[in-house]
């Protein structure tokens, strides 16, 4: 592709792709924990330990899986034969994950978790890897790769939000058998289903809906006999630069504050602010409109401040959001909601939520678009093009949103042991202060230590477009 302007279609055929994967991380996200620890009675910290061994295994496959996809010759090109054969195999693992085997439950359900996030989390990476890396072929220029990778996140926060939404007020609404509506393990089986479909769905589409562009990408290198040493040699020669090491740390960081966040949104909601299931459920609507506000916010620090600077700004007053309400919480400024629900609380954290939601998409669509502009550098340095050796990294660090944020949610529960099988009103204040001081300094820790990273980032609009020139070729 050139550097002129992609067709909106095509935006929002690519960007409807991501729902696949914002379905899954918001599964392993906000239910994991609460399904296999509360309900099925896996202890909290080897839920975080399945995934920790699952995230070991993504160390290895995910650049792996970027560097096939980046040297695949095929009449489908390089990226589409991976998308397409991840359908339908990710969709029925991610089922199963939210059924299983009759007549084990408790600790010894780890090893099936254990398998299943292996599993899931490698097939996911066959669609997700060289479906990103479509972003830095469809275009090259330096802003409308930021629009392209807003579509793209505002259809993951989309996709992953309405089937939290709508397992929380329909699936897992509270009946007669199920009081408290989240312990109702068939629920989680129609969920498994529903989003299963939604996934498999999702990635036939993006890959239909992008398929026609195939003769128009960079094609494969050509062939040559490689021995596995030389194929890691080359990947590690790729991932050297110190822009993108700063980027990757800085994902990693961003990932696992988010995993952490997310993992614990229904303690934090419902044991340290009172709400009950229907509030929260309104609350997480907060994410349906900071992806919509991101679409423009996002694209609009592109072109007034430049990536870098951009994702500093959304990072830096991210520490201004829900970090203050949970410090007044604890300083006894704020109360949490009373029974009767007349309070002015829903709607003051409804409103900080979105903003903070805006900020974080923001950042997390800028960080994507400077992935996309290392290609350009690197191809200068090794000429090589290797969008998805790159984008398979990110995923990867991406990635620790479950294997990392689930396993420090894990270790606030036992920090403060919190008990299992709890329900809202049973737990004593004393903890619940507890676990909100210590939730609070994890999260504003890690998002101190990314808003250090992203700025040893340093292409710049005038480097990317030096870059871009030096590899352009006739055709192009």
């Amino acid at each position: 592709m050139t550097t002129t302007k992609i067709p909106i279609a095509t935006k929002l055929a690519y960007g409807f792709g991501a729902i696949a994967y914002g379905v899954k991380n918001n599964g392993f996200d906000f239910f994991l924990l609460l399904f296999y620890s509360q309900i099925l009675g896996v202890e909290a910290e080897l839920v975080g330990l399945a995934l920790l061994i699952a995230l070991v295994f993504d160390a290895f496959s995910d650049p792996f899986v970027g560097y096939l996809s980046d040297n695949t010759r095929s009449r489908w090109g390089r990226r589409h034969p991976w998308m397409y054969f991840a359908a339908i195999p990710v969709a029925i693992a991610y089922f199963f994950l939210w059924s299983p085997p009759e007549g084990i439950s408790g600790n010894m359900l780890f090893a099936y978790l254990v398998v299943l996030s292996i599993l899931i989390r490698t097939l996911i990476t066959l669609y997700e890897v060289p479906s990103s890396a479509l972003a830095a072929e469809l275009t090259r220029d330096y802003d409308e790769r930021t629009s392209l990778m807003a579509w793209r996140t505002f259809f993951g926060w989309i996709g992953g939000t309405l089937i939290a939404v709508f397992t929380l007020a329909v699936i897992l609404a509270p009946n007669e058998a199920n009081p408290s509506g989240l312990f109702n393990r068939d629920g989680f089986t129609t969920y498994g289903l529903i989003a299963s479909a939604m996934i498999f769905v999702s990635i036939i589409v993006a890959s239909l809906g992008t398929h026609r562009l195939i003769p128009t990408l960079p094609a494969a290198p050509a062939k040559q006999p490689k021995k596995l040493g030389l194929i890691f040699a080359e990947i590690l020669e790729t991932l050297t630069s110190k822009s993108f090491f700063a980027l990757f740390m800085a994902t990693v960081l961003s990932s696992v504050a988010t995993g952490l966040a997310m993992s614990l949104n229904l303690y934090i909601n419902s044991f340290f602010w009172g709400f009950t299931q229907e509030q929260i459920s309104i609350l997480i609507l907060a994410s349906l409109v900071g992806a919509a506000l991101a679409v423009v916010i996002a694209p609009f620090f592109t072109k007034q401040f430049g990536k870098r600077n951009g994702a500093l700004i959304a990072a830096g007053a991210t520490l201004f959001m829900s970090p203050v309400l949970i410090t007044l919480r604890l300083l006894g400024v704020l109360e949490p909601m009373p029974v009767d629900g007349q309070s002015f609380l829903l709607p003051l954290i409804f409103v900080v939520a979105v903003i903070e939601m805006t900020l974080i998409i923001s950042f997390q669509v800028l960080m994507f678009s400077m992935i996309a502009d290392l290609v350009e550098e690197s191809e200068v340095k090794t000429k090589r093009r290797s969008e998805g050796v790159f984008f398979a990294a990110i995923t990867f660090s991406a990635k620790a949103t479950q294997g990392l944020g689930i396993f420090a949610a894990s270790l606030v529960l036992a920090v403060v042991n919190f008990p299992e099988g709890a329900e809202p009103g049973q737990v004593a204040d004393s903890t619940v202060q507890e676990f909100g001081k210590t939730y609070l300094i994890a999260i504003v820790g890690l998002w101190v230590l990314r808003l250090l990273c992203v700025r040893l980032y340093k292409i710049d609009r005038a480097a990317h477009e030096r870059n871009v020139a030096q590899t352009l070729t006739p055709a192009d």
